[in-house]
Parts: structure tokens; sequence; C-alpha cells
């Protein structure tokens, strides 16, 4: 059955046309494993994997935001969204954290965009479970089949960040794998201080075993929803400790889609209801960035190398706190 509500057409969600399984226990069901890593990728990684002693379970985020597809999750053959995922968020999100661990990166059936818009909520419910349903059997199968006891980095960005969440609360929240977390890295959704019983927003660039989030706006500019922001923990992703302004020459480098890595390109105030407020960045193509007034999708690729640096920093302080 087709319906119509506001500016998307859609089917209503049935079990009858939800998408296969997948099996984790398939190379096939994985967008990156440590032995498949496609050629663009392998240039922001080790040079030898192998060498690596910890592991980044990444989460890609929502990238089905078409109005013309009525399906509410999909399937992890679908070859448009996969080369979304390799392609896209891959190359310009997971790549920041190439150098800290070996990744994982799971298909799964993703809810379509308009599960998070108010007039879908019932059934975009569904259809976030659904996700979540695959993204909480894979890391099952991560630890079973590949972790080897290894310290792990959770990183995820808006639907991923999402799930991130729920990964904490089902499998490290005060519970002993904590005692694994390096770091979780799950910016652009809210995340309250309290989301949590022992795991932690993080506040200085050393500290392990809990979170760091953001959601980037230009500066001066708002959501028109307060309930994707206000109160929500506000890491800043250049200096990560409580600064609440950072100039310049701190920001360490955005990687552009032209896979160019742009340094001293902006600076941020961190804001008290929840935001990030960027300046525009610098960079060839700024003056359309300038028309812009949400930066949700540059939340990881605008702070790479600042990522990228401290999620190595923090994997080797998980190591020296760990005499390993």
């Amino acid at each position: 059955m087709l319906t119509s509500c506001g500016t998307y057409k859609t089917q209503t969600f049935s079990d009858k046309i939800i998408p296969i399984k997948p099996n984790y226990e398939l190379e096939s069901s994985w967008a990156v494993l440590p032995s498949k890593y496609s050629d663009d990728f392998k240039k922001y990684a080790s040079n030898n994997i192998d060498t690596l002693k910890a592991d980044v379970f990444y989460i890609y985020p929502t990238l089905n935001t078409s109005k013309k597809d009525i399906r509410w999750n999909v399937p992890i053959t679908d070859k448009e969204q996969k080369s979304k995922i390799i392609n896209k968020a891959v190359l310009f999100q997971a790549s920041a954290f190439a150098l800290s661990g070996k990744m994982y990166v799971p298909l799964y059936r993703q809810a379509h965009y308009r599960s998070f818009v108010k007039d879908y909520k019932s059934e975009g419910k569904n259809a976030l479970d659904l996700a979540y349903e695959d993204v909480k059997e894979a890391f099952k199968v991560y630890l079973k089949n590949y972790n080897n006891n290894r310290p792990i980095i959770i990183a995820g960005h808006s639907q991923g960040a999402r799930h991130g969440v729920q990964l904490l609360k089902d499998f490290f929240d005060n519970s002993p794998l904590q005692e694994k977390l390096i770091a979780a890295y799950l910016p652009g959704i809210k995340i309250l201080p309290d989301e949590f019983r022992t795991v932690r927003p993080m506040s200085s660039p050393r500290e392990v075993g809990g979170f760091v989030s953001w959601n980037t706006f230009k500066k001066g500019k708002y959501p028109k929803n307060k309930y994707w922001y206000k109160g929500a923990v506000t890491s800043n992703p250049i200096t990560w400790d409580e600064k609440l302004n950072t100039s310049i020459e701190q920001h360490k480098g955005f990687l552009y889609s032209d896979g160019k890595l742009y340094t001293k390109a902006l600076k941020i105030d961190v804001t008290n209801n929840g935001l990030i407020w960027s300046t525009n960045p610098k960079f060839p193509l700024r003056f359309f960035m300038s028309f812009l007034k949400n930066y949700h999708s540059g939340d990881i690729n605008l702070f790479w190398q600042d990522v990228r640096e401290n999620s190595l920093l923090r994997t080797q302080e998980w190591f020296d706190k760990n005499n390993k």
C-alpha cells in the first residue's frame, strides 16, 4: 500500500516488504574488513594494517534521502547505496580512523531519511529498529570472529551515531567490555550528558573509555527544531577539551571531496546550547558553502585531520594505561 504525507510517498511498513536479513558470517555483508580495503581507502590507511593493535567499528550515516524512494529500508545488495557507502562515507569519514585500528564496516538495512521526519515517526521507528538489528548482529559477529580481545573505537555519524549510541548501551555501558573501549566518536545527533550509566562524555584529549559528540552549524545559525540540539553534549572537535573557541591556526585539516586536505581552514565556537558554530571553511568552493547554514554532512570531514590525530592519541593512551 502506498501513502503520501508531506513531501514523501512511502510504502506501509510491513514484515512482507523488508529486505532479506544479512548474514555477517559472509564477507559480502561487510563494506570494509581488514582484508577488504578499496584502493582509494588504502591511501588513508596504514601500509601494514597487520601491525595495528586496535579495531574501529564504523557505522555510516543516512545515505538514502531520495523523495522518490518508497522503501523504508535499503537492501545491502543495493548497488547505488553500496557505492555511496564505499566512495563517500567510508572514504571521507571512516578514513579518519584508518591509522588507529583495523577497520570494520558492516552493510546494514539502513532506514530512509524520512524515518527521522515527525510525520513518519511510528513507521520510521520500525525502520530504524530494523536497521539497528543488523548493526547489533554485525557487532556480535565481529566480537566472535574478529576482535580477539583487542581494544575498540566505535565511530558513527547521524543515523550511524544513533545506532552507535544503542551499541554502547547494549554492549559497553556498565559492562566489562567498557574496559576495551578506547573512545566512541558519535557526532551528528543529540546525546545527553547522562545518556549512559558509566560511559561518560570526555573532556580532555587523552581521555579514554567515554564518548564525544557534536553538531556543526554555520556561525550564528540554528536548526529549526530545538529538540535536535538543546542540551546535547558538545565536544570541541579541535582541542578536545572544554575550550569554547579556537583560532584558525589550531585547525588541523578539512578533507574535501576533491581528496585534498585544507589546513587552518576554519575556527569554531562551542555554544552553550548544543551546537558547534563554524566559520565558512577556506577552500576553493567556499563561496558556494557560504549559502549553507547546516554543516551536518561535514561533522567529521570538516575536522578530519583533528579526528585522525586525536583517535591516534587516545589509542596510544589506552595502551599506555593498560601496559600493553
